[in-house]
């Protein structure tokens, strides 16, 4: 492990500064590539606007006609959290904006496969539908496209992921990574997108005077829902995400969100009034995404589209019973993945370039999170495979990768799927993300071919685990106060979370429930707690330590603490 401090700016770290930010964030934006105070504007009046999305124009006029038609539209969500989020928005926004006819259609992870396919098309047809809308999906759907288009639908495509060589032939598509769309942000997540289209549509309306005798609708109640399903996609956090991001937290916080949002920080024991981003990331979206991957995301999308608070605590349990679940599911899986993974090291302690493993007894819904634990661990791209549980698809293998910095996945994909005809069925995602299906007598073959394509494009640098840091707290920050204020800011993808960093000496250290360790550490003269999840190895006497500075709440009193991140020994 490698630990290296970010440089940043003295300058621009003053004039933010100047500007009304504390030194610290004043210095820990400056080091995140925040060139002037105009860039952390966190008002709605700053977006971008959505006319420079391109297809947002044909998208509201669609819309627009549809509800002055009175015509039914149905939404074709993806099984994740981003796709929950944004059927809810869709739904919610297409009602508050005077749609009478609105219902949902999510395809099952197993028996339907990703995306818009024919056989999906057909559903939504059967069940009376005009107008077809996909949210976090349908940019690569062809032939889903062309067969909703044959039975008489209009279609609207809304997605984020990038487009293959072709783009399906729909009525109207919003996506800013299509060709041609100039959009300044191309980190929207799928909600994101959604929401978008939802504003262009307000405002063909209101051009068309449907406001004229009654009150403008406020869209804003969307924004808790276009926030967690932003930061659970785990898009890049630029400057036009974190501020719906943050709108979306001031809401929550005010107490202003969807009964199923309430309901799901209440099983998770979170407090909405102190809500962050770490609360969408690791408590309210998994529990979402527990029901795409083991259950039906229905529950997930009734959760956030009910009113009901009873109802609503009802499903939340359910999700938080299903999280459960795949939590031991991963747990065996997971141990299972990573003496396959140790098999194919060159050496004791070198794997290769890329990881790629399979079981048969592997669960498909959790494949993605368990090649995430392993990519964090070595560092190396990787690939979990299940068999299909589809009927008759037990031949086909469904996997799921995670990569890491400077290795583009789904770039990866493409050229083992010109490399070696055949051998990929089908594929798609993002540079961090990506999903494929390959047929099992040819796992062999895609799993040394990606490794080769990771030995050709990654060096030893890249292949070098590495800790980015804000260098040393300084001691008058190393309270609760400032603790309290770092969390309360929005970090993620790309917009890193503060961690600190500085050479420490270990006084004490001890096993906490046989995992953790518990440690006393003096920092800068002054003795302070921390606590390292999940590692066992002891630290020597002094040691160069990553940490994020936290707050530890016992018997109502606050004291700081350091949760390690690495350290370098």
């Amino acid at each position: 492990m490698q630990i290296i401090p970010r440089d940043f700016s003295p300058r621009t770290s003053y004039t933010l500064e100047q500007a009304g930010q504390h030194p610290l964030l004043a210095r820990l934006y400056a080091a995140r590539g925040v060139n002037s105070p105009a860039e952390l504007e966190q008002d709605l009046a700053h977006l971008l606007p959505p006319n420079q999305l391109t297809g947002t124009t044909a998208a509201a006029r669609l819309l627009a006609d549809a509800i002055a038609a009175n015509k039914r539209i149905c939404i074709v969500a993806d099984y994740d959290c981003d796709g929950a989020t944004a059927a809810a928005v869709a739904i919610r926004g297409l009602r508050l904006l005077g749609a009478k006819h609105v219902h949902y259609l999510v395809p099952d992870r197993i028996a339907d496969g990703y995306g818009l396919t024919p056989p999906i098309a057909q559903r939504v047809h059967e069940s009376g539908a005009d107008i077809l809308v996909t949210v976090d999906n349908g940019i690569a759907s062809v032939a889903g496209v062309a067969h909703a288009r044959s039975l008489g639908m209009q279609v609207l495509i809304t997605d984020h992921h990038l487009p293959g060589d072709e783009l399906p032939q729909a009525d109207a598509i919003v996506n800013p990574n299509q060709p041609t769309c100039t959009f300044a942000s191309k980190a929207l997540a799928g909600v994101g997108v959604m929401f978008y289209v939802l504003m262009a549509l307000r405002a063909e309306l209101r051009a068309r005077l449907a406001f004229a005798t009654q009150p403008e609708p406020k869209l804003i109640s969307l924004l808790p829902l276009v926030a967690l399903g932003t930061v659970a996609d785990v898009v890049k956090l630029d400057a036009n995400n974190r501020r719906l991001v943050a709108q979306g937290l001031q809401r929550v916080r005010q107490g202003h969100m969807p009964a199923g949002m309430a309901a799901l920080f209440s099983v998770t024991g979170r407090k909405p009034e102190r809500a962050c981003s770490f609360d969408f990331g690791f408590a309210l979206g998994p529990r979402i995404n527990a029901a795409g991957r083991l259950a039906d995301m229905t529950i997930g999308i009734e959760c956030l589209l009910t009113d009901n608070p009873a109802h609503a605590l009802e499903l939340a349990q359910q999700l938080d019973a299903i999280n459960h679940e795949r939590r031991a599911i991963e747990s065996d899986m997971r141990e299972q993945a990573s003496a396959l993974a140790e098999k194919l090291f060159t050496n004791q302690d070198t794997p290769p370039a890329a990881i790629s493993v399979f079981n048969a007894d592997f669960h498909e819904g959790v494949v993605g999170i368990v090649a995430s634990r392993l990519k964090d661990t070595w560092h190396r791209p990787t690939f979990v495979f299940a068999a299909s549980a589809a009927d008759g698809k037990s031949h086909e293998l469904k996997g799921s990768g995670r990569s890491i910095a400077g290795f583009h996945l789904r770039d990866a994909l493409d050229l083992v799927a010109k490399r070696h005809p055949g051998v990929l069925l089908r594929f798609g995602g993002h540079a961090a993300a990506a999903g494929c299906t390959v047929a099992r007598e040819q796992f062999d073959v895609f799993a040394q071919a990606l490794a080769q394509v990771a030995s050709e494009w990654l060096d030893a640098a890249t292949l070098q685990r590495t800790i980015h840091t804000d260098g040393a707290l300084p001691a008058q920050y190393r309270n609760t106060a400032t603790a309290a204020l770092l969390q309360q800011e929005v970090w993620g993808q790309g917009f890193d979370a503060p961690v600190f960093s500085e050479e420490m000496q270990v006084l004490q250290q001890r096993l906490l429930k046989d995992k953790h360790l518990k440690l006393q550490l003096r920092h800068q003269g002054e003795l302070v707690d921390a606590i390292w999840f999940n590692r066992t190895a002891p630290l020597p006497e002094h040691a160069h330590i990553a940490y994020r500075l936290d707050i530890n709440e016992w018997n109502n009193q606050q004291r700081v603490q350091f949760i390690v991140e690495a350290a370098q020994e």
